[in-house]
């Protein structure tokens, strides 16, 4: 354990605010309690006249692997129970960053999983590293993704085959696909990412807000909003499955073991190299 904050927040150039996610000994899995904090430190950064440009980012080995089977607390804002409550609060989370003002990058290094890769997909502009490794392992135990934007983001043909096998890629095929803008080398991640923050943010606030909004309007009107909220009905499906059942029950009975026990006859994930999700 550590006595660090959960969170760090830093201001690395003029009008550039930073959210450094730090939970590396957990490879920055995510709690309610971390989720709740970074809300709150988005929602300042909103509200700060001094901001421009919001850049996320991971401590340590990884962006994030997805969100803490270990047990994730209360949730840090309100959503209405009942079935499906727990997707439902995810992608209002995503509409929350979605219809905030200032511009969100995501900064991707390392594993990006499952509620990590909600949480990238979330942002206005995604940067990664040309070795990150970004997937949905959840679909092959679980349940389908609480927040369904794969077929939005990459298309219908890369969605149903990463949905139907839980597969990850890496930078350069996230590129391809569409999930993020530009992959770079790791080590020059960090600098290409401020320096287009830095680029961003010599537009004009009030008209980088517009912009951001016209091109979520237009994603709008194709009713991508409409679709993700209705994908948290499947989720919630899943959830009933006897597979999803047996699963959660060998997660009560130890994650690291139900994870290993999930990925060993595909060879990946926590069986190949160390992750989460």
């Amino acid at each position: 354990m550590t006595d660090q904050p959960i969170l760090l927040v830093d201001d690395p150039a003029p009008h550039i605010r930073r959210l450094t996610l730090n939970r590396p000994e957990k490879r920055n899995a995510l709690s309610n309690a971390l989720r709740g904090e970074l809300f709150a430190a988005l929602e300042a950064a909103d509200q700060d006249p001094q901001v421009r440009v919001i850049i996320l980012r991971g401590a340590g080995p990884c962006f994030s692997s997805g969100y803490d089977l270990a047990g994730v607390g209360a949730l840090p804002f309100h959503t209405a129970g009942g079935q499906g409550q727990w997707a439902r609060h995810v992608v209002e989370g995503c509409f929350r960053m979605w219809d905030m003002a200032k511009p969100i990058i995501a900064q991707v290094h390392g594993w990006c999983l499952a509620g990590g890769s909600e949480l990238a997909v979330a942002c206005d502009l995604v940067y990664v590293a040309e070795d990150a490794k970004i997937g949905y392992p959840a679909v092959r135990t679980m349940s389908p993704p609480d927040n369904m934007y794969h077929a939005w983001i990459v298309g219908m043909r890369a969605a149903m085959e990463l949905m139907l096998t839980g597969d990850a890629f890496d930078g350069l095929e996230a590129v391809r696909l569409g999930f993020a803008n530009r992959a770079f080398k790791a080590d020059d991640l960090e600098g290409e990412v401020l320096a287009m923050a830095e680029r961003i943010a010599m537009v004009d606030p009030e008209l980088a807000q517009l912009n951001k909004r016209l091109v979520h309007r237009q994603m709008e009107a194709m009713g991508m909003r409409a679709g993700i909220r209705a994908g948290t009905d499947l989720h919630a499906l899943g959830w009933h499955t006897p597979a999803s059942r047996t699963y959660m029950a060998e997660l009560r009975q130890g994650v690291t073991k139900a994870l290993n026990t999930r990925d060993s006859a595909f060879g990946d994930y926590r069986t190949g190299d160390k992750a989460g999700g």
